[in-house]
């Protein structure tokens, strides 16, 4: 959704290859917000029908020599988890001005990968010992600890080939934790526990969570809190959700 909003304002095209899940109101909302940006849609139903279709999408869209941009999904490229490395710095900032204390723990939903990449990178740059704890939400990517890592690695190179100075700091599979038992039936499918999550937060904390990463997330979250897990706190919940 942000690829298509984005990418209109800056006058560039938008080719999505979009998989098969459960259709609900939220699906509805946003294949049509999708439309509205003028993106262009081909539904290849499944992630193999994808990595067939790609190099006709590309060959299709290849014009004047000059080859489409590829985007993986969820942006998860090093390029894109850079956001999150800057959302990191930013949590850091917060924390010096005495905004908020430094979290124990951050919770986030994963999807694809970049932004717990983010989280774990930028959070040793910016020397917290806040712990990053990703709420798996898709079956169709792999996403372990060790795949996540490599892609904090890789964005770590990124930032060493454009002149950062990390003075050696490696991101290790330890500093991050991920939890798979979330997901339920499968990647987009809701969850009793997800619907609970999305209804307390909006009547307490007037919180906006859709069913497929946010609400799973949070009831993770409420979950894990309930037993103790993060002991005293605090921890910090981060919303992915932008309706806007």
């Amino acid at each position: 959704m942000a690829v298509a909003l984005y990418a209109r304002d800056h006058g560039l095209a938008t080719v999505l290859a979009l998989v098969d899940q459960p259709v609900d109101e939220h699906v509805r909302a946003q294949l049509s917000r999708l439309e509205n940006c003028g993106a262009e849609l081909y539904f290849t139903h499944s992630k193999t029908r994808t990595i067939l279709t790609a190099p006709m999408l590309f060959a299709r869209h290849t014009s004047g020599g000059h080859l489409p941009y590829y985007l993986p999904p969820g942006g998860s490229s090093p390029v894109g988890v850079l956001g999150y490395v800057e959302a990191a710095l930013e949590l850091a900032g917060q924390v010096r001005r005495g905004e908020l204390p430094e979290p124990t723990h951050i919770v986030t939903a994963v999807g694809s990968g970049g932004t717990i990449a983010g989280l774990q990178l930028g959070l040793r740059m910016a020397g917290l010992t806040t712990r990053a704890v990703g709420v798996v939400v898709n079956d169709t990517l792999r996403l372990d600890p060790a795949t996540i890592t490599r892609l904090a690695r890789r964005t770590a190179h990124l930032l060493r080939q454009r002149g950062a100075d990390l003075s050696g700091l490696e991101p290790r599979v330890e500093d991050i934790d991920i939890v798979t038992d979330w997901l339920g039936s499968g990647y987009g499918h809701p969850t009793p526990e997800g619907a609970r999550a999305q209804t307390l937060s909006a009547d307490g904390e007037h919180l906006h969570l859709e069913p497929v990463y946010t609400a799973k997330a949070m009831a993770a979250l409420l979950a894990m809190n309930e037993r103790g897990a993060f002991g005293d706190g605090p921890v910090l919940y981060l919303n992915t959700n932008g309706p806007r």
